[in-house]
């Protein structure tokens, strides 16, 4: 290939030097943070990066759909949606409003089964501005909840179920597994969003209730990370969190394990699918539970890359589909553990379920290597480490271990049980939660072709919305909400003022020029022992043949499927030994090679980009794989409803 310039971006992040306690020669990562906890029982924890001029403030809440009742579920999710529309103080348009006029990274949050949690990322210097609207959305908020904004956000949220769930292929996959994987008594049993019933016949006083119940301080963390004055964010802390009154007392969840007695067969014929889905789930570990780290180690190896057994059977041999994929769903009480495999067009399930059979017992026989478990290992390590490269991530994880872990202190801990697992664990996970035991399979195959499904599989209850013109309530939406303003100690009506203004320092860019022409430009940081690289080639789909579109992209797929001297197999092991990711994509103009590497291993995965792109192998299995791959993609995005060509 001839290209008359070539771009290599190379960002550099080895250890921070102003978020971490270590210095760029230490070999221990550590973050820093500071906890502390406020008479009414909010939980603080604050973290100091000082990488770039700018906060994340998360407010996490200790509920989601496993904290509702039958009868009234999707009230977590339904909130995620209220939180953002106004509350006493903040005014019409709520945090969204205000996040655009501050510069903000756009208010945003989720909801999943055991938390629900707000977050932003903003300028320094508004700091007290995102304290001030958390503390006003916590304890100035629900009196603005009036019957026409219930009304109109109930419709919002029944679309998205609509979007999401019901009129998606394989939408109603999850809810058929949890209504079957878990007794109708465990709170896994329904789905996150809720049902429409449910939202349909909440009360106002319902969602009140719900609300005073779960939203308050003693249930809830505040995690802000970035550039801040300890003493100063404290200050503020106290004063907007401060005087908002403690709730109940919140008890604690215990866990509940599931037992399955025997195995659940069910299909569905799914309206918006086009190629048939199975889908297998054992129960499984809570989040945390010691067996996780080995279950994890066990999904990556049975179903990613080459050298995977469900790879081997399932795409290599049998060729009835371009992937498999093992992983864990876990939460706060339970968890499940979760094989799913979309196949090509009219293959039957059954030769699936086959396929998998054999694999399992090729994994039996075999185990796994202590070389196969260090790469694993090693890309687990990165992604580790990624979660953590931002000062959102950071927060996001301080409150997820303060949570469910029980300390946020397991930021500098997790990664110690992720590298202490063994082979035997690996095989001892597989004996107690896999081998043998009972499962739910589900069956989801395009409408009219219910001959693909599992053998004794049964039809799965799957309630189908039927759609009626007018059926919703009606509202008028320029009603203002009228109701009685909370007493505060002070003004709280007054948005605090900008701080000083932030100092941009711009990083230092290092430029060279190789004497092939090539331009070099990087950045050195020391966030997280990783290096991120980007070399990009000009070309692109502007380049094609008008007959021949998507050869860029195909191009670009391939360049990674092996090279001259390395199989394809052989590749993805030596990129993943390295804890490192090697991919490449076409834009419009560029086809781009990036990835990232743990950074004692930066030299050694360049020799591998460099062995990419001059000894390319243009596998020829590779490349009919990749074909069928994409035709199949293709077929999935045109059964989406919400598709646009």
């Amino acid at each position: 290939m001839k290209t008359n310039k070539l771009l290599l971006y190379c960002m550099v992040v080895l250890s921070a030097i102003n978020s971490y306690s270590q210095k760029k020669d230490s070999k221990e990562f550590k973050v820093d943070f500071e906890k502390f906890t406020l008479d009414n029982g909010l939980q603080v924890i604050l973290h100091i990066d000082r990488s770039d001029p700018v906060v994340a403030v998360a407010l996490t809440s200790h509920v989601g759909s496993a904290r509702e009742i039958k009868g009234r579920t999707g009230f977590a999710h339904l909130f995620e949606h209220l939180l953002f529309l106004e509350s006493e103080n903040l005014g019409k348009g709520g945090l969204d409003k205000m996040s655009a006029r501050i510069g903000g990274e756009g208010a945003n949050g989720s909801t999943s089964r055991d938390r629900t949690n707000y977050f932003q990322t903003v300028p320094k210097d508004a700091l007290e501005k995102m304290i001030w609207a958390e503390a006003d959305k916590l304890g100035f908020f629900i009196n603005t909840v009036t019957e026409p904004v219930l009304a109109k956000e109930k419709q919002v949220v029944k679309n998205e179920k609509r979007q999401s769930y019901d009129n998606r292929p394989y939408g109603n996959n999850f809810s058929v597994i949890s209504k079957n994987l878990y007794p109708s008594t465990h709170p896994y049993n329904w789905d996150v969003i809720g049902s429409l019933e449910d939202l349909q016949n909440a009360t106002l006083d319902d969602v009140k209730n719900f609300y005073k119940r779960w939203y308050v301080p003693n249930n809830v963390t505040l995690t802000i990370a970035g550039d801040i004055d300890v003493n100063q964010t404290k200050i503020w802390v106290e004063k907007y969190f401060g005087e908002i009154k403690r709730g109940d007392a919140i008890p604690k969840m215990e866990k509940q394990a599931v037992v399955l007695p025997a195995t659940k067969k069910l299909y569905y014929e799914d309206n918006f699918a086009k190629l048939p889905q199975l889908t297998l789930t054992w129960p499984s570990v809570y989040e945390y539970n010691p067996d996780s780290y080995a279950l994890e180690v066990l999904a990556s190896y049975l179903s990613k890359g080459k050298k995977a057994p469900l790879y081997k059977t399932l795409v290599e041999d049998k060729k009835i589909t371009d992937a498999a994929d093992v992983f864990q769903y876990n939460s706060e009480i339970a968890g499940q553990y979760m094989l799913s495999v979309t196949a090509f067009d009219k293959t039957n399930l059954n030769e699936v379920m086959n396929g998998v059979t054999e694999a399992f017992t090729k994994f039996e026989t075999e185990g796994i290597s202590q070389q196969d478990l260090d790469r694993i290992k090693a890309g687990q390590e990165t992604a580790f480490y990624n979660n953590l490269s931002s000062v959102l991530g950071k927060g996001f994880q301080l409150a997820q271990y303060e949570i469910f872990a029980g300390t946020p202190e397991y930021i500098n801990e997790d990664v110690k049980n992720i590298l202490a697992v063994t082979r035997d664990d690996v095989m001892r996970v597989y004996k107690k939660y896999i081998q043998g035991k009972p499962f739910v399979a589900t069956s989801f195959v395009p409408k009219g072709e219910k001959n693909l499904i599992l053998d004794g599989s049964i039809l799965a209850d799957v309630v189908e919305e039927k759609i009626v013109e007018g059926k919703e309530d009606t509202f008028d939406a320029s009603i203002a909400a009228t109701y009685e303003k909370t007493p505060s100690k002070f003004d709280r009506s007054i948005e605090p003022a900008y701080g000083a203004s932030p100092d941009v320092i711009l990083p230092v860019v290092w430029k060279d020029k190789l004497p092939s022409g090539m331009s070099l430009l990087g950045i050195e940081n020391y966030e997280v022992p990783l290096v991120q690289f980007q070399l990009q080639i000009k070309g692109g789909l502007l380049l094609e043949n008008s007959e021949k579109i998507g050869v860029s992209n195909m191009l670009a797929e391939l360049m990674t499927k092996g090279t001259a001297n390395k199989t394809p197999e052989q590749l993805e092991n030596a990129i993943e030994s390295l804890g490192a990711s090697i991919k490449a994509t076409a834009s419009d103009e560029a086809i781009s090679i990036y990835g990232t590497t743990l950074a004692k291993n930066y030299t050694a995965t360049m020799v591998l980009v460099q062995e990419i792109l001059l000894q390319p192998r243009w596998d020829t299995k590779e490349f009919e794989l990749i074909k069928q791959s994409t035709l199949s993609q293709i077929m999935q995005q045109k059964a989406d409803p919400n598709y646009i060509a």
